[in-house]
């Protein structure tokens, strides 16, 4: 026996938290839920991609970042008690329901102007110029983007005030 095998303590095998595998069963079947309710949509058609292409291809790389995650999980868990805000989970799952909430009635650009505003400035404790103008790029700028870059319509706001004004 030597001093070496007398000093050295064996470390407990390490656990994956069920918490980690609740997070990696839900992004596993949100991805299958993707992937098989895409191919409904139509992979391709005659003229090229079909509506199910992407869907379907978010789905599979959802699906397949799960597994991935799974695999480094049970190589070396990581730790999940000592470092987890629980507040900043709750603010941000309960502020993306009210952001979806509120889509339809505000508009997508006065809804995710509040929604960054709120994380940037109150949540994160930025300036008020940084916060305006991310918010200002991430709410106007994206709506913009979208609608009349890529033709993909956004929800615009349910108030006809509001609506009169382009929001």
């Amino acid at each position: 026996m030597t001093t070496e095998s007398v000093m050295t303590k064996t470390q407990p095998a390490a656990r994956v938290a069920p918490s980690v595998l609740v997070g990696i069963g839900a992004f596993t079947a949100v991805g299958i839920y993707v992937l098989i309710s895409s191919v409904g949509l139509g992979l391709w058609t005659s003229l090229g991609p079909g509506p199910g292409l992407f869907p379907f291809a978010m789905g599979a790389v959802l699906a397949a970042m799960a597994v991935i995650w799974l695999i480094q999980e049970f190589r070396r868990p990581s730790d999940t008690a000592e470092g987890m805000d629980r507040g900043l989970v709750v603010a941000v799952v309960v502020s993306l329901a009210i952001l979806a909430a509120a889509m339809d009635l505000l508009g997508f650009q006065l809804s995710m102007f509040l929604f960054l505003m709120f994380h940037l400035k109150l949540r994160s404790g930025r300036s008020w110029v940084s916060s305006l103008i991310i918010a200002l790029a991430g709410s106007v700028g994206a709506f913009y983007a979208f609608n009349y870059g890529l033709n993909v319509s956004l929800p615009v706001s349910a108030f006809p005030l509001l609506n009169t004004i382009g929001f």
